[in-house]
């Protein structure tokens, strides 16, 4: 069996939770700032308070750490997400609320963020889980709104596929611009635009 097939060991005690927990958090603050090559197991361990014996009873290898925290990243924020929008009066609605969401959320986890995006170059099917399966979930919401008469309907199979991933791409873009590079920016004027974009497109109006 591939060793990276085999399932991580899970702590026994409350204890030992805290611990994995506390290299884990470690490693995205090691990663998020020097990048996975220069980040080290002796790096993580050092800001993590541990020895690097104890790195070896929970993970295997830098590598599942990173794969761990990119799984760890999509959790928060689908959980993070959900809650942001539940509620909301239509799709249009739940797109803004989900984007300044979004948005806030990078602002607040920026090495995490980085994680994600570095995790590419060390395991790119973790990386591809990490988007495929918020398109999924994106495409289902798309779906639903689609058959309550919320959005337009789509003109081809595809439309629910090649929507859900435009927006999806909006949102990682202006989470790079606005919440990596520019965190200082209010972001309400910048969800406005995009937003407009959204529900309106970028068409001229046709003359009356």
């Amino acid at each position: 069996m591939n060793p990276r097939k085999r399932a991580l060991p899970l702590p026994k005690t409350g204890r030992g939770e805290q611990t994995r927990r506390k290299i884990l958090d470690a490693a995205q603050r090691e990663i998020g700032r020097r990048g996975f090559a220069e980040a080290s197991i002796s790096t993580i361990t050092a800001e993590a308070g541990v020895a690097q014996g104890t790195f070896y009873i929970y993970f295997r290898s830098k590598e599942d750490v990173m794969r761990e925290l990119v799984l760890h990243m999509g959790r928060m924020l689908r959980h993070h997400l959900t809650e942001a929008t539940t509620g909301t009066k239509d799709r249009i609605e739940a797109e803004r609320l989900g984007l300044r969401a979004f948005l806030d959320f990078v602002r607040r986890n920026p090495d995490l963020y980085k994680v994600v995006e570095e995790s590419q170059f060390v395991d790119e099917k973790v990386y591809r889980q990490y988007y495929t399966d918020f398109a999924k979930s994106y495409r289902i919401a798309l779906a639903s709104a689609e058959k309550r008469g919320e959005i337009a309907p789509g003109k081809n199979g595809n439309a629910t596929e090649v929507r859900a991933w435009m927006l999806m791409g909006i949102s990682v873009f202006l989470g790079q611009r606005y919440g990596l590079w520019d965190p200082k920016t209010p972001l309400d004027p910048i969800v406005d635009v995009a937003s407009a974009m959204v529900a309106h497109g970028i068409a001229a109006k046709a003359p009356r």
